[in-house]
């Protein structure tokens, strides 16, 4: 739908924001003055009411009244009100009703299709779950309410709420002295056609040996933390950019760095991601091999060659394969591969080829990723000159049918998941393992259960209030050459937040 101007009743930013989830969800282009329009104006007008003299529910109506105005000026006008739960707080309330009431008139009044997850476009849609799981519902009560307060279909509520519940002995394993620890090494070899994250082209020795001098300092200071306030490490991730792009021995300097720092004989899991075979060498396997990492991460995204090529991946599915034989003969514990769900030119019949191709190798943990086009990506410039095509969203859903038709076959259940903006198909990242196989530090982090300590380039520390269980976060910088400048900055900044959440341990 394309109109010329978009007016709403509230100049809260809250409020634009979710009102504008929905327009997006459903594909509302404001154009202004720019092309031909299918209406003049939409106007979305929303009021709280007066509660109910019962004093049932939360006490929070809304009513919501959509009007279109035509080219002609006539106005159409749909309203609808609901009302909130007795167990939500009035402003969630209140926002989670705008949407709803905007979502059923788009699916009841103007011809919209459902969405798979309905009104739940938040990152983390599992946190949900979980706070009603804390609060006695059973698991079967919390499908049907997921249908109903958020319009989430019933093939998604099938798959989270029962996820939900298998997390739960993974989060009673940490409690509030436990951490995690990530470890950014924001450089690469190439950057894919699609990639946003901060991540350098691997850069010369003399600012390789920079990075790697403040690195130790961030490092240090973040031992210190763990040392002076007792905490006990649960995991270490070792993310990027692409970790295993650094040469042979600065790979293993990395790796032993963070051994001696934060290695202990109960840690649970230390993860490095390799990603792509051009960045593997027999060395860095027998790094990995000598500081006892026990996860690595393989990122193929696709192996259909002519998508490798287009997307700008220098390796073929061949050496895809070749390299996770060499992990597994190396005796790596356990291997995930990620793969990705909707890229350019592919179809559900390439998905099911590269499926194939990826459980035959057997590997313990698949990760399913719903493309996202990002504003930073090189992707959404060249869609913007319409070089390149994408699957439709039908047709990107069916990809995703067929991927958990794999994973259903071959013995993976999903065990964490998450949403981005702008996702093809309107899906989700989730991650599907075989039982005894699933990645703790994934469910800690999406969970937002646990304290995060970032170290190194792009990291982000999260600490997780004790008390009240609320997050705070600190950022190092996603720029290599701020980061470098800054880091003393940062090392306070980390410092100052640990402090401030777990009291001066000097003291």
């Amino acid at each position: 739908m394309r109109i010329k101007t978009f007016t709403l009743n509230s100049k809260q930013e809250v409020i634009s924001k979710i009102v504008r989830e929905i327009l997006n969800l459903f594909k509302v282009e404001v154009i202004g003055s720019h092309g031909e329009a299918d209406y003049l104006q939409l106007s979305v007008v929303n009021h709280q009411l007066t509660p109910s003299a019962d004093g049932s529910g939360s006490g929070v109506t809304v009513e919501s009244r959509l009007l279109l105005f035509d080219k002609e000026g006539n106005k159409r006008e749909f309203c609808r009100r609901d009302e909130g739960k007795g167990d939500e707080r009035e402003a969630a309330a209140r926002h989670r009703l705008i949407k709803l009431n905007l979502y059923h008139i788009f699916l009841e009044h103007l011809g919209a299709e459902a969405a798979p997850w309905g009104i739940l476009h938040g990152v983390r849609p599992t946190k949900i779950v979980h706070r009603w799981i804390r609060g006695g519902a059973g698991q079967q009560e919390i499908i049907e309410r997921i249908q109903k307060d958020y319009a989430c279909s019933r093939e998604k509520a099938n798959i989270i709420v029962p996820m939900a519940f298998r997390q739960l002995p993974f989060l009673e394993t940490s409690d509030d002295k436990t951490v995690s620890i990530y470890v950014g090494i924001p450089f690469s070899l190439t950057r894919c056609l699609y990639c946003s994250f901060p991540a350098n082209i691997l850069p010369g020795e003399k600012q390789l040996q920079q990075f790697m001098e403040v690195f130790r300092r961030d490092l240090e200071a973040g031992k210190a933390a763990v040392e002076r306030y007792g905490f006990k490490v649960q995991n270490i991730y070792v993310g990027g950019g692409t970790p295993t792009s650094l040469p042979d021995a600065f790979f293993a300097e990395m790796l032993e760095m963070v051994y001696n720092a934060f290695y202990k004989s109960d840690l649970a899991e230390f993860t490095v991601e390799a990603g792509r075979p051009d960045s593997i060498t027999p060395e860095k396997i027998a790094a990995m091999k000598c500081f006892k990492v026990s996860r690595v991460s393989v990122n193929p995204q696709t192996m259909q060659a002519r998508t490798l090529q287009l997307i700008g991946r220098q390796h073929t599915p061949k050496a895809v394969a070749e390299m996770f034989h060499a992990l597994r003969e190396a005796g790596l514990p356990h291997i995930n591969m990620d793969l990705i769900l909707g890229l350019p030119g592919e179809t559900a019949k390439d998905v099911q080829d590269t499926l194939e191709k990826v459980t035959a190798l057997e590997p313990d943990d698949i990760t399913l990723h719903a493309l996202a086009i990002k504003r930073g990506s090189r992707l959404k410039l060249l869609m913007e000159e319409r070089h390149v095509e994408l699957p439709s969203d039908e047709e990107t859903r069916r990809m995703s049918e067929v991927a958990l038709g794999f994973m259903e076959r071959g013995g993976y259940q999903p065990y964490y998941l998450y949403r981005q903006g702008y996702m093809s198909g309107d899906l989700e990242n989730i991650g599907c393992a075989r039982p005894g196989a699933e990645g703790m530090y994934n469910i800690q982090i999406m969970e937002e259960h646990q304290t995060i300590i970032g170290i190194g380039g792009s990291a982000t520390t999260k600490v997780v209030d004790p008390v009240t269980g609320r997050l705070r976060s600190v950022f190092n910088a996603k720029d290599l050459a701020t980061y470098l400048r800054d880091i003393d900055v940062y090392i306070e900044k980390r410092k100052q937040l640990l402090e401030e959440i777990y009291g001066d341990a000097s003291k």
